[in-house]
């Protein structure tokens, strides 16, 4: 019975510390449409008048005629964008005074100018996009501070992140000096390039003759059909070897300084090969390649480092924002959701859907890592970083070989 008693006092008390420290929910008043906690009291709360200015900038910016009807997909869109720019101006302010960083009238005046000069040629083009936008001269004004502040964290926050050690140095160094540190042997030649071998052997009796450089010049612009061949009077530089096979790879290759070679066949085109000069391959050194390292880990660690961040940016401002019941989405500290993603049919989640969803997300979200520098706090996901294609294949080397996507190295 003691132990009863004493875990309802416990209970009781714990209820009434929980009210006093405020973990109840504050309301939102009648007129606003959410509040932000710990920040200034004039920018705390978004009213329902500002609320419809913003759904009208949404509805300008998508080029629609009216207002689509509350409670329509469209709507509804418009109603979280037109929500997440506000929370974007009030989370922004409230962090940037946490990091105690301001941004001057002169330093918004001067990037209004520069906007101008280079997107509105006349005062009147400017009007119009302030007409059509539906924005004012204040809008404008907020956005570009808005801007300004968020590169300014982003530049405080990524300052703070720690320098590469030696050791992380040292091991990029090796895991990368077979391929990004080493220049691979490579030859200059000349070529004549033409379908016709009548025509290679013609510009080889040419050549015979006299192999200077003028000479060259002379028979590639009579001989060759390649653009690039006839551009330098047949010469290319740096040819390595790894794109090279068969009897072509062999004449550059294989054959002293100085040397006509062919005709060579090569997928459709014959080849005349001229060796000019060899470039021997070299490994640049620790210290020769100490700078490009550092300035790549730099950028990689100050990316993590922001990324994380912005992880804490958003959770800890979300768990400030307070919405009101008709207005909560994702970004609200009161909103309760199902924990599927938002665009995913409720069929995906029933046992027994009397309509089955055409497709469902997949179970395992898929990693897609962001270009180095795009992760901000408006944009917490970044730009996706960009699949190379897969490189097409010729009759020597048969079918494709799938390339490895590239691993992000800084800008």
């Amino acid at each position: 019975m003691a132990l009863i008693l004493f875990g309802a006092l416990l209970a009781l008390l714990f209820i009434g510390f929980a009210v006093a420290q405020g973990i109840t929910p504050p309301s939102v008043p009648s007129d606003d449409v959410a509040i932000v906690q710990e920040v200034p009291d004039d920018i705390s709360s978004i009213s329902k008048k500002e609320f419809d200015r913003a759904i009208a900038r949404q509805v300008a910016q998508a080029k629609l005629k009216k207002t689509p009807a509350p409670g329509s997909d469209k709507y509804e869109e418009l109603k979280k964008a037109a929500l997440g720019e506000m929370l974007d101006e009030i989370w922004l302010q409230g962090e940037a005074e946490e990091l105690d960083l301001t941004v001057t009238d002169k330093e918004v005046e001067d990037e209004l100018a520069n906007i101008k000069k280079e997107s509105f040629p006349t005062p009147s083009a400017y009007k119009k996009f302030l007409e059509e936008s539906k924005f004012t001269e204040a809008d404008v004004d907020a956005r570009i501070r808005l801007q300004k502040l968020s590169a300014k964290i982003q530049e405080t926050v990524s300052g703070e992140a720690p320098k590469p050690s030696s050791a992380e140095i040292e091991d990029y160094y090796e895991a990368e000096k077979a391929t990004q540190f080493t220049t691979k042997e490579s030859r200059d030649v000349r070529l004549v390039i033409n379908k016709d071998k009548g025509k290679v052997e013609e510009a080889k009796e040419a050549l015979e003759e006299d192999n200077s450089a003028a000479n060259w010049k002379k028979v590639t612009a009579k001989y060759s059909t390649d653009p690039t061949s006839k551009a330098k009077g047949g010469l290319q530089e740096e040819v390595t070897e790894e794109f090279l096979k068969g009897p072509l790879k062999t004449a550059i290759f294989g054959s002293a300084t100085g040397e006509l070679v062919g005709p060579v066949k090569f997928e459709t085109n014959w080849f005349l090969v001229e060796p000019v000069k060899l470039n021997p391959g070299k490994v640049q050194t620790l210290a020769e390649a100490k700078a490009q390292i550092e300035g790549a880990l730099e950028q990689e660690i100050q990316q993590e480092f922001f990324a994380e961040f912005v992880a804490d940016y958003q959770s800890k401002w979300t768990s400030r924002t307070y919405c009101g019941d008709d207005y909560l989405f994702e970004r609200c500290a009161n909103f309760v959701g199902s924990g599927h993603p938002a665009n995913a049919s409720p069929a995906c989640y029933e046992a027994d859907p009397k309509t089955p969803a055409t497709e469902c997300p997949s179970p395992v979200t898929p990693i897609s890592p962001a270009l180095p520098g795009s992760i901000t706090v408006q944009k917490p996901k970044g730009e996706p970083f960009p699949q190379r294609p897969l490189p097409e294949s010729t009759p020597e080397q048969g079918e494709k070989v799938p390339t490895p996507p590239p691993v992000p190295q800084g800008e």
